[in-house]
């Protein structure tokens, strides 16, 4: 039966002009008569039909998921035929009778699903024809009323004839409308496409939500219209599937049509939108419930949705909504210069929305013309997308070639900040632990062996943070180098000197401690931090930071350090940490942990709230015989 109805099928495509002229036999509405119901008794020929309503007049209505249609034809021209047949097309489940006898049927009787396959023919026994006008009737489910949807509201058409002769007509009636349908498959089929391409995207930079608005009014009007072709071609699939992908494609698009334009064009969707939105969608879960539900429940909750003031409004609020694009990029001279192509086809695109849908107000060749026109301009918005993004990729590509620069600029001036190895004199022991805020601070510190033996430290903090603090503690630690004979408290001053000269914005405060071969320590500070010695804070007199004042005094102290004892220095990154209460980590918890390890006071300051760099360094003398 397949190879029956599909070679016609390729035949009629390959040669049109090999179509089968044999002569049918239309059966009219005006022959035909119809009443809601259900009895098996109304199939037979002879039946009084008192109380049956004209077929011709004949309209669903909600509530009505049972009738019959009983039509008389007279088919004598047909006895010598060898092969006769009657084709119905209908949107409906539904059994044929001829005089009382079944000869075939389509979907299901008991819950109303049929395919859309809708063209059928049924062959018939010529035994089966009287010399009288044949009773053709049809048992019917019907499952769905609204006419602007899915299901053709039109009456059933019957025609009879020679079987071949009607396989054929069929086959014709497909390469009618397969050129069309073709077409738009064509054209949204490549809007799908790129659909897809747009999703891939998406899934590379996230951040780029409007790739996926995009991506799913692609790929949800392709799949609309792959829907339609195939049921352009009659294809066999239940008629579920394409209520099911018009509930699906159709909310998809209402939402992404709107929300494209607002997303592109960065800004909110006004809560007004949001109301159009669900005026005109809010009908369509009512085609998830009908496949559900049985026949009669479907149709009276058809007939409730589908009411024509409901109809109205909806129709209202889709035309209105496709003027987001036109309030999304208002005021217009506000566009920027790389934003007016997208601006202006989405603009289009909606100008586009807004006369396909007022279609039943145009010529009946209007859609033939709308349906390539709006794959056009939603190609051309996806184009001006596209060029936009991969405009703005190549502009990060480029700024993140220049950041790696940077990067790697900072990575340099990170390491001279904070090296990772120190030069310890013999019978010192030391251990930094640093965090940064940034990728590069304004904290430093530098620990050497000078000429004399003398082991140096120098710790410091720029204000500020970022690269410009980088680059003044850079400028600090250069001006230290090469001062081995200086002393702490001439080395702060050289330092100053520095920093003035170089009119930098900001200060630092720096501490400088030279440790002696015999654990004498010498200390100067300006302005930073005083050390911990074993639990308890050095009493140090402190001059002001560098680079305020030209000619700043720096005085000395000197501590010294018995086996065993350690100084903690440390960045006021540690005391300055706040939690997320504002509570500061303050200098009592600094100096309650401040015997333990550089490590673990760098540790619980940061996990306290770090705001700012954090730099911790313990110094411990041990003698040369402990070391040995």
């Amino acid at each position: 039966m397949r190879r029956a109805n599909l070679s016609p099928f390729f035949l009629a495509i390959i040669f049109p002009s090999a179509l089968a002229a044999q002569p049918i036999t239309a059966v009219q509405p005006q022959q035909c008569i119809w009443r809601a119901g259900d009895n098996p008794a109304w199939a037979a020929p002879t039946l009084d039909e008192s109380g049956w309503q004209s077929y011709a007049q004949w309209h669903p209505h909600p509530g009505q998921s049972q009738m019959w249609v009983r039509c008389h034809a007279d088919l004598n021209a047909l006895r010598s035929d060898p092969n006769p047949a009657l084709q119905v097309n209908f949107y409906a489940a539904y059994a044929l009778f001829l005089d009382g006898n079944p000869i075939g049927g389509a979907g299901d009787l008991r819950s109303g699903n049929f395919s859309m396959n809708v063209i059928r023919t049924f062959p018939f026994s010529i035994a089966q024809l009287h010399n009288r006008p044949a009773t053709i009737a049809l048992r019917i489910v019907y499952r769905y009323s609204e006419p602007h949807q899915i299901v053709n509201n039109a009456p059933a058409e019957i025609v009879a004839g020679d079987r071949e002769t009607l396989i054929w007509r069929r086959s014709d009636r497909i390469q009618d409308q397969l050129p069309e349908a073709l077409g738009n498959l064509v054209w949204f089929g490549i809007v799908g496409v790129i659909g897809l391409v747009l999703l891939a995207l998406f899934l590379y930079d996230r951040s780029r939500r409007e790739l996926l608005i995009l991506s799913i009014a692609c790929v949800g009007i392709a799949g609309l219209f792959i829907t339609f072709f195939f049921r352009s071609s009659y294809a066999d699939f239940p008629v579920g599937v394409e209520r099911s992908a018009f509930f699906v494609t159709t909310f998809a698009l209402s939402l992404t049509q709107i929300w494209f334009p607002f997303t592109v064009a960065r800004r909110r969707m006004p809560v007004p939108f949001w109301i159009l939105f669900g005026l005109r969608t809010w009908q369509l879960p009512q085609f998830v419930l009908e496949v559900l539900f049985s026949p009669g429940v479907s149709l009276r909750l058809d007939g409730a949705m589908g009411a024509s003031w409901i109809n109205h409004i909806g129709k209202l609020a889709e035309l209105i909504s496709y003027t987001a694009p036109f309030v999304a990029f208002w005021p217009y001279k506000r566009i920027a210069k790389r934003m007016i192509p997208i601006a202006v086809t989405c603009m289009a695109w909606g100008a586009t929305m807004i006369v396909y849908f007022s279609g039943p107000l145009t010529p009946g060749r209007f859609y033939t013309v709308m349906n390539p026109l709006q794959a056009i301009v939603t190609l051309c918005a996806t184009a001006a997308l596209l060029g936009l993004l991969f405009r703005d990729q190549q502009r990060t590509a480029q700024e993140r070639a220049e950041l790696a620069g940077e990067m790697q600029a900072a990575s340099e001036i990170q390491r001279m900040l904070a090296p990772a190895e120190t030069e310890n004199a013999p019978g010192l022991k030391i251990n930094v632990a640093f965090h940064p805020m940034r990728e590069v601070g304004g904290d430093f510190y530098l620990c050497r062996v000078l000429s004399n033996g003398r082991q140096r430290i120098l710790l410091g903090d720029v204000s500020g943070k970022g690269a410009a603090a980088a680059m003044a503690a850079t400028l600090i630690l250069g001006a230290a180098s090469a001062r081995d004979s200086d002393s702490p408290s001439i080395l702060l001053a050289h330092l100053n000197r520095v920093l003035c000269e170089n009119n930098l914005s900001g200060f630092a405060t720096c501490l400088c401690a030279d440790v002696a071969s015999d654990a004498t320590v010498t200390l100067a500070t300006a302005g930073h931090l005083a050390p911990y010695r074993s639990g308890e804070e050095i009493q140090l007199e402190s001059g002001l930071p560098l680079g305020i004042t030209a000619d700043p005094q720096y005085t000395e102290s000197a501590v010294h350090l018995a086996a065993g004892d350690r100084l903690i220095f440390l960045s006021d990154g540690v005391v300055e940490a706040r939690n997320a209460h504002g509570e500061l980590f303050g200098f009592e918890r600094t100096q309650a942990i401040s015997t333990q390890s550089a490590q673990s006071i760098a540790a619980a300051a940061k996990s306290f709230g770090q705001e700012d760099d954090i730099t911790v360094l313990t110094l411990s003398f041990v003698p040369a015989e402990v070391t040995s």
